[in-house]
């Protein structure tokens, strides 16, 4: 018999490459282009495990074109890309990468919370521009930090992160969760438990961190921005469709809210046009886990979850 067979759906940091290649058949999609579903399909044939990004969609047609499948490893921490009930139906194990990215998240969720409050990425525009013509006192006032109130919608690892990074700019938490965290974790950050409504009202800025489910499709919509202080910024690292973005560009327009930074976005690639016109938001391209040593990580641990269930052992990171 030969060696299992691995698809790897993306380049990867090469790390989790060298520890499949020593024990394993490795395909590759070297060009790195993200496949269209059914060439996805077409390649998962006959394949004992797929390593796979959060742009591949695993479905119950893939992994019914692909019944020798054992394992798909998600190189994230969201799956929502992967059907869950179709894999258990395939007796396909399903795992992910859960910690390793927690501090990138949590220093791009704060560095996003800086730039849209301290108009870092529009002041950058307006001197390249050749605008500036010297300091001005009313210029390019911004939103103070220190002794501000963070809100944290979902209080999980990175929700919890977010909290210790804003403790050292003497904010006050606050959070809400579908279930309140033990004492322990509020107590190292003084934060303390509300509804999605107080948070809302009280929140001088907003921090989503809760992963996308149907109940919190659009977690952020017309009413939940009204509900805002006018003041308020809205920092969004966790997955796109957690926000209304047609909504939160007219909130922004309108001086609903007064800014916002968002990593992800509903329809990646795509950002709704609206969102480009405005100064008052940040955006950057889902690169909150974008450091070295992070996605090496994240490679390495989707990578020895496959060896795991290959040698016959349950993952080291299951979803269920």
């Amino acid at each position: 018999m030969g060696k299992p067979t691995v698809l790897v759906t993306r380049r990867i940091p090469q790390d989790g490459l060298d520890l499949l290649a020593a024990q394993f058949d490795v395909e590759l999609n070297a060009d790195d282009h993200p496949y269209s579903p059914e060439e996805l399909r077409q390649r998962a044939a006959g394949k004992d495990a797929i390593m796979t990004l959060l742009t591949d969609k695993v479905d119950a047609a893939l992994l019914g074109a692909a019944p020798g499948l054992k394992i798909v490893a998600n190189v994230a921490v969201g799956y929502d890309n992967i059907d869950l009930e179709a894999a258990r139906l395939h007796n396909v194990q399903v795992s992910n990468t859960p910690g390793v990215l927690t501090d990138a998240t949590a220093d791009l969720a704060f560095t996003l919370l800086l730039a849209a409050a301290r108009r870092i990425c529009e002041g950058d525009r307006y001197i390249r521009a050749g605008q500036w013509k010297g300091w001005q006192i009313m210029g390019f006032h911004g939103g103070d930090i220190a002794g501000r109130t963070l809100g944290i919608a979902g209080f999980g690892r990175i929700g919890q992160a977010v909290a210790r990074r804003a403790t050292g700019f003497g904010m006050h938490i606050l959070y809400t969760d579908a279930q309140r965290a033990d004492t322990k974790a509020e107590d190292a950050v003084g934060a303390r438990f509300v509804d999605k409504e107080t948070l809302l009202a009280q929140s001088d800025y907003l921090s989503l961190h809760v992963p996308y489910l149907p109940a919190t499709h659009h977690y952020i919509g017309a009413a939940e921005l009204a509900a805002m202080k006018k003041t308020a910024y809205l920092v969004n690292t966790s997955r796109g469709a957690v926000v209304d973005e047609p909504a939160l560009a007219q909130a922004l327009h309108d001086g609903m809210i007064r800014g916002a930074g968002l990593d992800v976005f509903e329809r990646e690639p795509h950002v709704v046009a609206e969102l480009l016109t405005l100064d008052n938001v940040t955006l950057t391209p889902h690169l909150a886990s974008a450091t070295d040593e992070t996605r090496a990580k994240m490679s390495l641990m989707a990578a020895e979850n496959v060896v795991a269930v290959l040698s016959g052992k349950p993952p080291l990171n299951p979803v269920t």
